[in-house]
């Protein structure tokens, strides 16, 4: 197999495992607070506490992939546009 064959071939198969990804499981942990909600803080002793709630994830701890996210918009757009 040549070279830009298989490149080729291992971009097709990340696009399609990335896409099923977004398709089984739209959402994914948020980044900021790892999916917890809220940040940790620690106090004095060294012990974890619970801080405020995450500003990105609103305090959920999940996101919604880049992937679904632009398939959504193209849905939209798509079906704004047949009406």
């Amino acid at each position: 197999m040549t070279l830009p064959a298989l490149t080729f071939a291992c971009l097709l198969l990340v696009t399609l495992g990335y896409g099923l990804r977004c398709w089984l499981s739209p959402f994914g942990n948020c980044r900021k607070c790892d999916g917890m909600g809220h940040h940790i803080k620690y106090d004095r002793k060294n012990r974890p506490k619970r801080a405020k709630e995450c500003r990105r994830c609103k305090g959920y701890g999940i996101r919604i992939r880049v992937g679904r996210h632009l398939y959504n918009r193209a849905r939209r757009t798509y079906t704004a546009g047949t009406r």
